[in-house]
């Protein structure tokens, strides 16, 4: 069974970057789709985005939630069993806790999008945009 660990959240000001990291053990990673979701108190959780799992022909498929879509941008590293989220120009409303989750061999953005569809999630990270 994979197991996530998220790191790279803290504190940024308004227009700064933040890498996330989300390393995975315990299994094949690239078998797994790889999503990033986001909480922020008293709302829902939500897409932020995805990457397909990858096969020798393809590195996988990247998808965005709108809101992010521009400035956020996903990558993996199979070697080293590690998803990215790189967020760049934060805002104050991208402030909320991240979490990665695992789905296996998912694909397509309207399974991808649906937190419902991810059966492995990693603890979280928080990210605080300061204005």
């Amino acid at each position: 069974q994979v197991q996530l660990i998220e790191s790279g959240g803290g504190l940024v000001q308004d227009g700064g970057s933040l890498r996330l990291s989300c390393a995975a053990s315990g299994g094949t990673f690239s078998i797994y789709a790889m999503g990033w979701f986001r909480q922020a108190p008293g709302k829902e959780r939500e897409f932020v985005g995805a990457i397909s799992w990858s096969s020798e022909w393809s590195g996988g498929i990247r998808y965005y939630a709108d809101s992010v879509k521009g400035r956020f941008t996903i990558s993996r590293d199979n070697a080293k069993n590690t998803v990215y989220l790189q967020m760049n120009s934060l805002k104050p409303e991208d402030t909320a806790v991240y979490y990665c989750a695992a789905d296996r061999y998912g694909s397509g953005r309207s399974r991808l999008a649906r937190d419902g569809e991810y059966d492995i999630w990693g603890q979280g990270t928080q990210v605080t945009v300061s204005s």
